[in-house]
């Protein structure tokens, strides 16, 4: 097939918009696809089911930057934010990296905007800068140790008391961690819109419907909404909360996307997304939510869009994602 313009079309729409035909069975399709081009698919939790079902690896953001530093893959195919492929990059500069679809991005990283962020930072000199993984590669470059929602306590903890912190870019998450090391971080103000949204009155409202129930919700909740969690951590601690738990029904804080996997570990329980302020009955990324089976095989097929980094740049921000690698080794954590 002829593409006119393949990088114009990019450009327009952030992916190859080429139809697929209906009658393909695309998971063979990839399946085959990996084989041949030597392709690893590594997904979020947060993507759609059909994409979870046909990646390789599936994961939170801890787990999926140290899935990305250990493959020997020739190509590395995101299913997840811009972010998290430029973490894949930056951690191999010699794989070619794709993206399904470039617009996909994240509303807390946009909330970081490297030149305010390298301002506010210069009003701090005495601060280490800590930044929670969703963030943009300039935001990377910019710190001094990152870390993800699954291993930000061990991080700060390893930190000294003496040393004053700069956190970003999730003020919600820094409250958090701040209430459970005791610290007095400094707070970027950025936070998630999927999991700013949720509703308190409805959640309260679900608890009162289903009073066996747990809500167990993720750290980038809003400070009222942990209040009434049972359980508060990253979408691989829920995970393993819920399968491992004996109650049968659970409220989940999160992403929807969660959800997949949870009733493939426990099939025979009740998984109820928590609701958010807005109509809906539950709270999709629409970032994430950009990426499809056919966008994934079509970049796959033609090996674009691929994302590429200034070299500069990758060596600044490989430097505090070394070091939380460090940590999170010593620590004994995993994804």
């Amino acid at each position: 097939m002829i593409i006119n313009n393949p990088q114009l079309q990019i450009l327009e729409k952030g992916f190859l918009d080429i139809d697929v035909p209906p009658t393909l069975d695309l998971f063979e399709a990839i399946n085959e696809l990996k084989k041949q081009k030597k392709m690893i698919v590594l997904a979020h939790y947060y993507q759609e089911p059909d994409i979870q079902d046909v990646a390789d690896y599936i994961g939170d953001s801890l787990g999926l930057a140290q899935k990305a530093a250990e493959t020997d893959a020739e190509i590395i195919v995101f299913a997840g934010v811009h972010f998290m492929a430029e973490t894949a990059k930056i951690l191999n500069p010699n794989t070619k990296v794709l993206l399904p679809d470039l617009k996909a991005g994240c509303s807390l990283a946009d909330s970081a905007p490297a030149d305010l962020f390298k301002a506010f930072k210069a009003k701090h000199p005495d601060h280490l800068v800590v930044s929670y993984i969703n963030c943009s590669a300039e935001i990377k470059a910019l710190s001094d140790i990152i870390c993800t929602s699954g291993n930000a306590e061990a991080i700060i903890n390893s930190i000294p008391t003496s040393q004053p912190i700069l956190f970003a870019p999730d003020k919600n998450l820094g409250a958090y961690l701040n209430k459970k090391t005791g610290r007095e971080m400094l707070l970027w103000n950025g936070a998630c819109m999927v999991h700013e949204i949720f509703s308190l009155q409805k959640i309260i409202h679900l608890k009162v419907r289903h009073p066996e129930a747990k809500f167990i919700a993720h750290p980038e909740c809003e400070d009222a909404v942990l209040n009434i969690a049972d359980f508060i951590g990253s979408t691989t601690q829920l995970l393993k909360y819920s399968s491992q738990s004996n109650v049968s029904t659970f409220i989940v804080g999160t992403e929807t996307g969660i959800l997949h996997k949870m009733q493939q570990l426990s099939p025979n329980k009740t998984f109820i997304p928590a609701p958010p302020t807005n109509s809906c009955a539950c709270n999709d990324c629409p970032h994430m939510k950009l990426n499809t089976l056919e966008k994934i095989y079509v970049c796959m097929q033609y090996e674009q869009p691929e994302l590429t980094m200034d070299e500069n740049l990758r060596l600044a921000a490989l430097q505090p994602i070394t070091r939380m690698m460090e940590i999170s080794k010593k620590a004994g954590l995993i994804g």
